[in-house]
């Protein structure tokens, strides 16, 4: 990865709780990545594998203590109530007072965790994302959505709470293996497929170079992603409308990590498939046509991601799950479908049949 890039600065303009995303090589141990947090008490948790690599250069920026750092297990299985429990536990014991920031640093689990302690110690203090992956960089660091997961549903607990500041290195991403840049590519293809033809044309003709972890074209990508998702938040922070959009290909994709138990498919993994079962429904509507449903499925391939969901997962398996969905209105099921690369839609609007027809496609029903 090229060694330094120039900082960017994007703002998430929501008022009096706006707030800048910095995307840069080696931002983390500079202490002016970090100037809206000086004077205020901190406290930071992040997980073993993620401690081991990037602690002591941001405990040393921010002047942090070994008393002021708290590391947790890394996987999906650390967005947990038994978490959150450990760490309003250690919060409480330290003191940490309402004017404090609880920083995260780590990788989506670590930042939704984090957001969502945040949220409701002492009814909401500040906090901080450092992202350390490319999901979170691109996605899941932005927007303030937080929370963590239950048995019978992905992120079916959380709150609205926006971060006051993310610091996305992008120096961290040359540590991630090859499975976790794959699992955030999946979000990027995401962005592109349901709001910019011409980013999804790019990413066509980059893809190899991004893979290789080419510092100016990663710095495009995060940048792109996240200009996209602020405008979108500014816009519908809550998810009342167009925020829904952002989902595109994740009611298929919760359902399958749901399925499968937290942790056995990453969250791009699953979002990959659903990606894909999202433009065969698109296709089966009269909206999306044949020949951009298959630029967007070899894109995914080409990506190295899984464009099939478990062999083990049935019809069944999947309406169990979808029903569970957020977006699920009145008892009717809303997708987020496509009418073309680069334009999305949220809908009701298919009838049971013809996702049927989708699931059983995608199940293999009909090779059995």
């Amino acid at each position: 990865m090229t060694q330094h890039l120039n900082t960017r600065v994007l703002n998430v303009d929501l008022g009096t709780r706006s707030y800048p995303i910095r995307i840069g090589a080696r931002l983390l141990a500079d202490p002016a990545s970090y100037r809206e947090l000086h004077g205020r008490p901190l406290k930071l948790i992040t997980d073993h594998n993620v401690a081991a690599q990037y602690l002591a250069p941001v405990c040393a920026a921010l002047k942090l203590s070994d008393a002021d750092v708290l590391s947790l297990p890394p996987g999906e299985a650390t967005k947990s109530w038994a978490k959150v429990e450990q760490v309003l536990d250690w919060l409480l014991e330290h003191r940490l007072p309402r004017d404090g920031v609880l920083v995260a640093l780590g990788g989506g689990v670590i930042g939704d965790l984090a957001g969502f302690v945040a949220a409701i110690y002492q009814r909401g203090i500040d906090f901080t994302q450092i992202p350390t992956t490319l999901l979170a960089q691109v996605d899941s660091s932005v927007g303030g959505k937080t929370g963590i997961n239950h048995a019978r549903g992905k992120n079916m607990i959380g709150a609205f709470h926006q971060p006051r500041l993310v610091i996305s290195d992008l120096a961290t991403l040359s540590s991630l293996s090859r499975r976790e840049l794959l699992s955030g590519m999946a979000e990027v293809i995401k962005y592109a497929m349901l709001g910019d033809a011409d980013f999804f044309g790019w990413l066509e003709h980059n893809l190899d170079p991004l893979l290789a972890l080419d510092g100016n074209r990663l710095a495009e990508v995060v940048e792109r992603c996240c200009a996209m998702k602020a405008q979108i938040v500014a816009a519908d922070e809550r998810e009342s409308g167009r925020r829904a959009l952002l989902n595109l290909g994740h009611t298929f994709a919760h359902a399958i990590e749901t399925h499968s138990g937290y942790g056995q498919w990453l969250h791009g993994e699953a979002v990959a498939v659903g990606l894909c079962m999202a433009c065969n429904l698109s296709v089966r509507l009269g909206w999306l046509g044949e020949d951009e449903a298959q630029r967007c499925i070899a894109l995914v391939r080409r990506a190295g991601l899984p464009t099939t969901p478990p062999a083990d997962m049935t019809v069944d398996d999947f309406h169990e799950h979808m029903q569970l969905d957020k977006k699920v209105q009145g008892g009717k099921l809303r997708l987020i479908l496509m009418r073309s690369i680069g334009e999305a839609v949220v809908s009701a609007d298919f009838t049971p049949e013809l996702l049927d027809d989708t699931l059983s496609r995608f199940c293999r029903i009909e090779a059995k």
